[in-house]
């Protein structure tokens, strides 16, 4: 964690650490796992849990803490300032009502995508996908599209530093081969992506840009691997996609 300076007050960001550690799996825990995983000794991390408490966003027992639902609000802020995710919600049911298959909505922060919209079809049963959910950006259609819109230069820093995990025997995790992927989608408007995250799930996405033209997210349409291939997603999804895109961008541009 960086020194304290003009530019930085340490017990903000200490305080960040132990909401983010009690926002994790079993969604409870004692002084000493919150602490533990924030990386903060125990004295530290009681003065930052009695805070929380005092302030309502944490609960205790005695001996465990858990978030209260005035963190939600912490969340939700960053959404509700986004200028198109209200407009994104409505454009995105109506697509999933149209074509049936499960649609997303996602941010790139460094290297992971960040889910802002999820809404699942029936027949796709990955309900521990939702908003605020993160993955490896090189892993999903999503996250290629916000790679293949990054600045050469950052793009190659990227490349070069990632160490990109397999998670299943289609994962790309060769930086040359992932660069000309990216290339590919950059010049395609587009990125396909066939069980390297999951092998029982494909699925396309294109950029949904501001209204100067830059990428500020993706949007993608996803279903069950083996059931349509590139050329019949392309056929059946991509027009879709980019008439979503361009209605959530119109809409930027008619609030802006």
């Amino acid at each position: 964690m960086s020194k304290e300076s003009d530019g930085f007050v340490r017990a903000i960001a200490r305080g960040f650490s132990i909401i983010e550690a009690l926002g994790k799996p079993p969604g409870r825990h004692t002084l000493a796992e919150a602490a533990d995983t924030a990386g903060l000794n125990r004295a530290t991390a009681r003065r930052i849990l009695a805070t929380l408490v005092a302030l309502k966003y944490c609960a205790s027992d005695g001996r465990y803490f858990s978030l209260r639902p005035r963190a939600l609000g912490l969340g939700l802020s960053y959404l509700n300032a986004l200028p198109y995710w209200a407009h994104a919600q409505r454009a995105l049911e109506n697509l999933r009502n149209e074509i049936g298959e499960s649609c997303a909505m996602a941010v790139l922060d460094e290297d992971e995508i960040v889910y802002a919209l999820r809404l699942p079809a029936r027949r796709i049963l990955s309900a521990n996908l939702g908003v605020g959910s993160r993955l490896p950006a090189h892993l999903v259609s999503l996250g290629r599209v916000m790679l293949a819109a990054l600045p050469p230069g950052t793009r190659e820093t990227y490349l070069a530093t990632g160490g990109f995990k397999q998670v299943t025997p289609r994962t790309v995790t060769d930086p040359e081969r992932l660069g000309e992927l990216l290339v590919r989608v950059e010049s395609d408007g587009y990125a396909w992506v066939d069980g390297e995250l999951d092998p029982a799930i494909c699925g396309i996405a294109v950029p949904l840009r501001d209204p100067a033209g830059a990428v500020v997210a993706a949007l993608s349409v996803n279903t069950i691997s083996g059931t349509v291939s590139e050329a019949g997603a392309r056929k059946k999804f991509l027009l879709p996609l980019r008439r979503t895109a361009q209605e959530i961008r119109s809409q930027m541009l008619t609030t802006g």
